[in-house]
């Protein structure tokens, strides 16, 4: 009996190594240079300063990946369901109203300077959205390729709109698979409303996300999720072309961008990074066997920790809120509106605000 006990137990470990080693898998990773981390501690230290803040729109919205606001003061995001909300902050449930649905996933969302809501939508690309809820596709595609995973965007003072193709092989649906591979496909663009499509300003980016022009629109910083950095494009200057880093050897996988018009530049970090994933990073042969044990099992990758971590124009840390909790985990966007720090979510049910005077 102790005989086939052993037997029955060896099989299922050559049956599992095999599995982990040589089982079929649809990702083809890259070696990836893992930079530090830093961790939660320093500037960085972990605590909970959003787990306890206001909750807006609770039960209204599901997925409000980046906020806008307006000049009355109400708040527009982009829903999981393709819907373009808006809703007075004091008073959500009296006011809330969809004034569009893009078909998509509408994520990054900005107002143009001619008035209407430029919104990138991971699926039908860069739009625009007028102030009587028609939706007109800005750019769909560059070079007769079309774009798979419009990001985010900002957008100068002249109009020129700079946003994010945040991966060339793998959509919304499938972002994972850009997270274990580690290939620079992703791309900064800018687009003049009016030119037959947009032009290419930075490629080889590691999946290219949040996007934030800088102070007096010197340069333009593009977040690469999956490097654990900021890529800077300079605009103006003698440095005028040239790239850069912002930041580099981020704790967390950078999301969205902004610049507060003043002096403080927030980057939400989705997730921390965790010892685990770094360790694979340099091994195409472990991420792939990292990828077999996480599905094979049901789990997910992304540990539950929310950040919003504000910068000056240097690169240095200047605020840090955090949520360890679950519930305020996966912290997409983090935008400095009128009366307060708004932040937004990719699968949360509700908008978190931090009055301006208790950030500072």
């Amino acid at each position: 009996m102790f005989r086939i006990v052993s037997f029955v137990i060896a099989a299922l470990i050559v049956a599992l190594a095999g599995y982990l080693a040589f089982w079929p898998v649809p990702i083809d990773p890259a070696p990836f240079a893992t930079p530090p981390n830093p961790g939660y501690t320093g500037a960085y230290e972990a605590n909970d300063r959003l787990t306890g803040a206001e909750r807006l729109a609770v039960g209204l919205v599901h997925g409000p990946e980046d906020t806008a606001m307006d000049a009355e003061g109400r708040i527009y995001t982009g829903l999981e369901d393709g819907r373009v909300v808006r809703f007075d902050p004091d008073n959500a449930g009296a006011s809330f109203e969809e004034i569009a649905n893009t078909g998509g996933r509408p994520l990054g969302l900005e107002f143009h300077p001619d008035g209407y809501l430029v919104v990138a939508d991971a699926s039908q690309g860069l739009l625009a959205i007028d102030p009587d809820g028609t939706v007109r596709v800005l750019a769909d595609s560059v070079g007769g390729e079309r774009m798979i995973f419009v990001d985010d965007v900002s957008i100068a003072n002249n109009g020129t709109i700079w946003f994010s193709d945040a991966s060339r092989r793998w959509d919304l649906e499938m972002n994972l698979f850009d997270f274990y591979e580690r290939r620079p496909t992703g791309r900064l663009l800018s687009y003049r409303p009016g030119d037959a499509e947009p032009v290419v300003q930075l490629d080889g980016l590691y999946f290219a996300n949040g996007v934030a022009l800088g102070p007096n629109e010197d340069y333009v910083l593009v977040n690469e999720t999956m490097a654990y950095r900021i890529s800077r494009l300079w605009l103006k200057g003698p440095r005028a072309g040239e790239r850069d880093y912002f930041v580099e050897g981020l704790p967390g996988f950078p999301d969205n961008i902004s610049f507060d018009g003043r002096d403080t530049i927030w980057v939400a970090l989705v997730a921390p990074r965790t010892a685990a994933a770094d360790l694979g990073n340099g091994s195409p042969f472990v991420r792939k066997m990292f990828y077999r044990l996480v599905t094979g099992l049901g789990l997910s990758p992304v540990v539950m920790h929310g950040a919003a971590i504000g910068f000056d124009p240097w690169g240095g840390v200047t605020h840090n809120l955090q949520g360890t909790s679950g519930e305020v985990g996966l912290t997409t966007s983090v935008n400095a509106h009128a009366d307060g720090l708004y932040v937004g979510g990719l699968s949360a049910p509700f908008v978190i605000r931090v009055p301006l005077e208790e950030v500072e």
